[in-house]
């Protein structure tokens, strides 16, 4: 069984003058594998946004099923929703998302201090996080001390620290510059490479270059995808980028 399966997603807006309806997703079907990289990319507008905040558990599907681990996304209950979230999705956002009044460090145990876990414990979790992310020197500054790169490796850590089943990353380069990127995109590689599974919303192609799949998402529906297997980053990227030049200009499936 797949780790994450999504099966006809379709979701629906009503705008707010006139009741019309918006079809943001229209037949969604795809599956992710446990300790897959996979990129989602697609135009602005072309519903993969929407379909992060359904992945995510912040939106509901209008039809369709988004099953984790098995579990039926449509059958927890609103009240367990935001433990679903913390005990089984770690999320790396563009803007970093810390607070500026908590160190690093306690940046990264947030979650586990709101999941009741003691200090021992979230202290053993993070120690090797840290020696792998290159910031235990760092855990005792302020955001606001560091770099934007050195931001996103803590925001990074906050999304490991629970052992998510799997990381949901939204244009986590987006806000950083190009050595910070490459710093990043290596990083996300290593904890792959370690059996963490990563679904990851990017405009980039450079980002998605470095996945082990690539989803195209065009107007509500998976347009096309391409696989790595043994190609190297250029030619990975490459193929991407023909395939988003084939998007804009309106082409068909392959």
């Amino acid at each position: 069984m797949s780790l994450l399966e999504v099966k006809s997603l379709k979701k629906v807006y009503k705008t707010r003058f006139g009741g019309q309806s918006v079809e943001a997703l229209k037949n969604v079907t795809f599956t992710v594998e446990e300790g897959e990289y996979v990129a989602i990319m697609g135009e602005s507008g072309s519903g993969k946004t929407t379909l992060l905040n359904i992945l995510a558990a912040l939106d509901k599907a209008t039809s369709g099923v988004v099953l984790l681990d098995g579990m039926d996304f449509s059958k927890i209950k609103e009240s367990n929703v935001a433990a679903f979230r913390r005990d089984n999705l770690g999320f790396v956002f563009q803007e970093f998302n810390l607070l500026d009044t908590f160190t690093l460090e306690d940046n990264i145990y947030l979650p586990l201090v709101l999941a009741g876990k003691d200090y021992k414990e979230m202290s053993a979790k993070l120690a090797p996080i840290a020696e792998t992310l290159g910031i235990k020197d760092l855990l005792k500054k302020y955001p606001y001390e560091v770099s934007g790169g050195q931001k996103q490796r803590a925001a990074v850590a906050r999304a490991l620290i629970t052992d998510p089943r799997i990381i949901l990353a939204d244009e986590p380069t987006g806000a950083l510059d190009s050595r910070s990127t490459d710093e990043l995109l290596r990083l996300f590689a290593e904890v792959n490479r370690q059996g963490q599974t990563i679904l990851m919303v990017t405009h980039s192609a450079r980002a998605a270059s470095r996945a082990g799949r690539v989803l195209f998402i065009r107007d509500g529906e998976v347009f096309h995808q391409l696989y790595r297997g043994d190609m190297t980053d250029d030619l990975f990227y490459q193929k991407i980028a023909d395939t988003l030049t084939l998007l804009a200009q309106g082409g068909d499936r392959e």
